[in-house]
């Protein structure tokens, strides 16, 4: 059974009046930690302190988890735990695809199967892929050394999902047993994990493309940039939901203590939203320059070869498949998208260099500018160098960790809920008043 909402009925409404109760409490301890002597040079916002400001958030915050037995430890630690498997599945599978061993294995089995453990059984799965276009066309000839290498990277990778489902299944059914999760996170929950368990597929009916014999003669095997790109976009969104799911339980309320820090954050926020999708635009344009292998042409900078805007960008018909097949346009777009996206990273720190906020909102700011250069630097240095694969996965990994500072960002700019704004508008017009009296 699913746990109750811990400020549900009577329990809310003794919580509320033991609030009110206590203002007269609350604000003395403002007064103590308020500096008299620059009160004319600090905001009157700094006011709350740390220990009233959780009372309200106990209060009015909508909780995810039922409040005892330490449950919104524990499901915090579960969910980022989940998250950071994720992110470390995102990066086994760009190392899986750089190396050229996403194709390895021919056959897929939902539940997974044993590898190969004789000599024979060794045999039979390399005469397997021996029969597959990317041996033919791209590995001919290689031994079965060679073959054990890639095999067992994407056997990894496989298996680190299945790994991922055990992991999220099993303290997800032991915590509904308990009552620790509300039927409302139970339910996101559930959706995450069928996402998961469709990410399987999805993947296999990524590699099912490139299995296929491609239609130009001389063209090499490789999966289906749109199917590449969906395996990576769901990635991408069940990253997103784990993380999202773990900062809302380990933090209901964002980090304020004035109103003056919940304007700045309304107004980072306003700009975070945006550049965010960016963000995510860009990364998804990164696997169809995956998927085309577009990495491996142009590799100059900032020109294109020796033009800055190459021949042949729209060849293809019709005219919108030359932004998701065609070399040239995919790698351009992916150029612009990324310079875009490091613009909007910069105009955003630029506006909010003087907007007041609480100083974990300020070096988050601050540290996806950082992020935002590291990145750039990651790809151009990934295509002067011709894509080797530790550059490019350290690349991929820089896309989901910039995507990560932005869901950081975003969350902690979130509205505070209306008990705490009540409880910082009342303490502030109290430090004003006294201020004033003073």
């Amino acid at each position: 059974m699913y746990g109750t909402h811990p400020t549900d009925g009577s329990k809310f409404s003794n919580s509320m009046q033991e609030y009110h109760q206590q203002g007269d409490f609350r604000f003395t301890a403002v007064l103590e930690s308020y500096n008299w002597s620059s009160s004319r040079h600090m905001s009157t916002t700094t006011a709350l302190s740390s220990a009233k400001k959780f009372e309200a958030a106990r209060v009015g915050a909508s909780y995810l988890v039922t409040d005892g037995d330490g449950a919104p430890l524990k499901v915090a630690a579960w969910l980022f735990g989940c998250a950071a498997w994720v992110f470390s599945m995102v990066i086994l599978g760009g190392m899986t695809r750089l190396t050229r061993s996403g194709l390895s294995m021919t056959e897929w089995k939902f539940t997974g199967s044993l590898p190969p453990m004789t000599e024979d059984e060794w045999q039979l799965e390399f005469e397997k892929y021996k029969q597959s276009p990317e041996y033919k066309r791209v590995n001919k000839g290689i031994g079965l050394e060679d073959f054990k290498f890639i095999y067992w990277m994407e056997y990894a990778h496989r298996m680190w999902g299945r790994g991922l489902g055990i992991v999220f299944a099993g303290p997800f059914s032991y915590f509904v047993w308990k009552g620790y999760i509300t039927r409302q996170l139970g339910l996101r929950l559930s959706a995450i994990f069928a996402m998961g368990a469709g990410q399987g597929l999805i993947g296999w009916w990524m590699v099912k493309s490139g299995l296929q014999e491609p239609e130009a003669e001389y063209a090499e095997p490789r999966v289906s940039p749109y199917r590449l790109a969906t395996h990576l976009t769901s990635a991408f969104v069940i990253y997103c939901g784990l993380l999202w799911m773990a900062l809302s339980v380990a933090m209901p309320e964002p980090p304020t203590y004035s109103v003056a820090w919940v304007k700045g954050a309304a107004k980072v926020r306003r700009l975070a939203l945006p550049v965010s999708a960016v963000v995510a635009i860009t990364a998804i344009s990164g696997a169809f320059v995956a998927g085309n292998d577009a990495g491996r042409a142009f590799n100059t900078f900032p020109k294109m070869g020796d033009k800055w805007i190459p021949d042949g960008l729209f060849e293809l018909k019709p005219f919108m498949r030359n932004f998701f097949e065609n070399t040239a346009t995919v790698q351009l777009d992916h150029r612009l998208l990324a310079m875009t996206t490091f613009i909007a990273i910069g105009s955003m720190w630029f506006a909010t260099r003087r907007v007041q906020m609480h100083p974990a909102v300020k070096h988050l700011v601050n540290s996806t500018l950082g992020m935002a250069f590291l990145q750039v630097t990651l790809g151009i240095s990934t295509l002067l160098s011709y894509v080797p694969p530790s550059l490019g996965t350290a690349h991929q990994a820089g896309a989901l960790m910039l995507f990560t500072m932005m869901i950081l960002l975003v969350h902690a700019t979130r509205k505070p809920s209306p008990e705490l704004l009540k409880s910082l508008q009342h303490v502030s017009k109290r430090v004003r008043f006294m201020t004033n009296f003073k």
